[in-house]
């Protein structure tokens, strides 16, 4: 049967053959969107304004206004992302925080050696995995959360000090099998300096922008918990915060910098029999004062585990937890004069009394705790929840981690100290239209 060719077809194929390179257009324009719409996406996005956070003594500032946090972690958003099938957990963790008030999340900007490592080998990085953690840091803008990225962990967990003890001895080049030779083994202190570097560097494939020059960030976090058990003096961490400390403001001097301190007073301190849970802590090689105390710092980081550090009752762990609350925000006030960050906090439910109620207590007893430091314009500056997680995640769950909206009460003393850090210090404009309309309605 003959074909009749309709009089656009024949205008098609009177011009040349026009029809054929239209096709080869659609298709290359297809294969673009296939190949880099995550890329073009984020440019038609509208971008939210945000400023650096900067720090004037004891406080934190955005754009002039004093900057008290309530944040939380979800250490796994970089790993999640590298599956493009589970970035809507990123999303959704991130607009879910975005819509409790939450201003700055901290996760991991690091993952050495294993499965989705971003560093291979000392040296070698994954793109695939780095593009991961640009997503993560753009989709944060977009949702106008900072975040907090941690560098390295002192724990075997993706990886951390141990993994870079390993490369070492594989080179040949280790002067001890400890893993605390971390800290002091010149070749190793070069691996971290140049993984270091190559991540405040990083120019995000999304955004246009290095990761130094990025307010998203809010800050960079050395390593993840640092204790030097090899040496309880100090001296040995010490020295390497110095040194890396110096480095990173070498490179990156917009962004804030913590250690990732738990809050240990050393074997020097005047506090390590009053202020440690036990008289182990003072012998970590780690020191709250004087590891915070130097210039290159500009704010010290606390964890909050009575559970993990002596065992006693609820009621006791609820008393020395205030207690260790209390005790280093006044070390920010008169010894640091340096904002005080609670960056992780949390009660077990592996504990043989708990009960869901136990957690609810804990949490508002530290969340009042940062409300009265705010409002009195003192050190403490912030806490941090550990950790929160999207549904579907038992994999990464932990004896701490929670959905934050299964448990209406926990979500209410959520949003409530939002609303209430925003009525004491202003709502920053990042923060969403819901929190601003939720505030007004809701008095705490």
């Amino acid at each position: 049967m003959q074909m009749v060719k309709s009089p656009m077809s024949r205008k098609l194929t009177r011009n040349g053959g026009l029809f054929y390179p239209l096709i080869a257009l659609a298709l290359f324009v297809t294969f673009l969107y296939l190949s880099f719409g995550d890329l073009l996406w984020f440019s038609y996005n509208k971008e939210i304004e945000i400023s650096f956070v900067e720090r004037n003594g004891t406080q934190f500032f955005v754009d002039g206004k004093v900057f008290y946090i309530n944040g939380w972690n979800s250490y796994w958003l970089m790993d999640h992302a590298v599956d493009y099938s589970k970035r809507s957990r990123i999303r959704g963790i991130l607009q879910a925080g975005a819509k409790m008030g939450l201003t700055v999340c901290r996760t991991w900007a690091f993952n050495d050696g294993g499965y989705n490592a971003l560093q291979i080998s000392p040296g070698r990085f994954d793109e695939r995995v780095f593009r991961a953690l640009d997503h993560v840091i753009a989709e944060a803008r977009k949702n106008g959360i900072r975040l907090m990225l941690s560098l390295v962990n002192n724990l075997n967990a993706f990886g951390g000090k141990t993994q870079y003890v390993k490369w070492a001895e594989k080179e040949g080049v280790a002067l001890s099998s400890s893993n605390d030779s971390f800290f002091y083994d010149p070749t190793i202190r070069r691996y971290f300096k140049h993984y270091v570097k190559t991540v405040l560097t990083r120019r995000n494939v999304y955004t246009g922008i290095e990761y130094r020059d990025d307010p998203t960030i809010f800050a960079w976090e050395i390593i993840n918990e640092p204790r030097c058990m090899t040496d309880p003096s100090g001296d040995t961490l010490q020295d390497w915060i110095e040194e890396m400390s110096t480095f990173v403001k070498s490179i990156d001097r917009k962004h804030l910098l913590t250690v990732g301190l738990e809050g240990f007073y050393g074997r020097k301190s005047p506090k390590r029999s009053t202020g440690n849970p036990e008289f182990w802590a003072a012998d970590l090689g780690s020191d709250f004062i004087r590891n915070s105390m130097l210039s290159t710092i500009d704010f010290a980081s606390v964890h909050i585990y009575p559970d993990h550090w002596f065992h006693k009752k609820f009621e006791e762990k609820l008393k020395f937890a205030a207690k260790w609350m209390l005790s280093h925000i006044e070390d920010g006030d008169k010894e640091l004069r340096k904002p005080i960050m609670f960056t992780e906090f949390g009660l077990s439910n592996e504990n043989e009394d708990f009960e869901p109620v136990q957690r609810d207590r804990f949490y508002k007893m530290v969340l009042d705790i940062i409300y009265k430091s705010a409002k009195r314009n003192r050190s403490g500056a912030g806490s941090f929840f550990w950790q929160f997680l999207v549904e579907g995640m038992e994999l990464y769950n932990d004896d701490f981690g929670i959905v934050p909206w299964e448990r209406p009460s926990t979500y209410q003393l959520i949003t409530e100290q939002s609303c209430r850090l925003a009525r004491e210090h202003d709502i920053l404009p990042t923060q969403t239209e819901y929190l601003k309309d939720f505030c007004t309605r809701t008095s705490v």
